[in-house]
């Protein structure tokens, strides 16, 4: 006899997976290689994968670091965004990087989860979408390479918008394109 959690399971039918956006980010070590890293790991553990080119940018908040190597990954889940987190964490900490560090500061391998489908979820340690999705030309700009028209809901961080509409209201200063193949594919 199947336990009753596996008869609930199939009883409510498969569930549908969502669409997920994950920013990748590193300036420590071999950059290029660190978000290559990231990739293969995110392209386990997500479906139907693309990711954007890299690009680098300057360091906010805290100038005395080096250069970041940004880019983004668009993928579909079926793990909760709770879930989701833990993973990327783990990924992290796969990478060599240890939590607790200053905040802005220079990181090995960093992965923010920036959209979960239409969902906004607002909780101690967990925010989406991305609590600073909006202001982060780091972000938007490859973002905006392979997911335009993504509705980003309206949240306290301001009303719904396309990921293009963010984009092109941030000052993209300090953002290059570069020729850096980080696509594994």
């Amino acid at each position: 006899m199947a336990p009753a959690l596996f008869i609930s399971a199939l009883q409510m039918g498969p569930r549908p997976s969502e669409c997920v956006a994950i920013g990748i980010g590193s300036n420590l070590g071999d950059p290029r290689t660190n978000l290559q890293f990231g990739l293969r790991a995110l392209r386990r553990l997500l479906d139907d994968t693309y990711s954007s080119s890299a690009y680098e940018t300057v360091p906010v908040h805290v100038a005395d670091q080096p250069s970041f190597l940004n880019a983004c990954c668009i993928g579909r889940t079926l793990l909760t965004p709770r879930q989701l987190l833990t993973d990327l964490h783990h990924i992290e900490e796969l990478a060599g990087r240890r939590r607790g560090g200053a905040r802005y500061g220079p990181r090995i391998l960093d992965l923010d989860l920036l959209l979960y489908g239409d969902r906004v979820l607002n909780e101690s340690d967990l925010t989406v979408p991305h609590p600073r999705l909006r202001e982060r030309a780091f972000v938007l700009v490859p973002l905006r390479e392979i997911a335009a028209d993504w509705r980003v809901p309206a949240s306290d961080a301001g009303p719904e918008r396309t990921v293009r509409e963010l984009a092109e209201a941030v000052d993209a200063a300090g953002v290059s394109r570069t020729n850096l193949e980080i696509r594994d594919e």
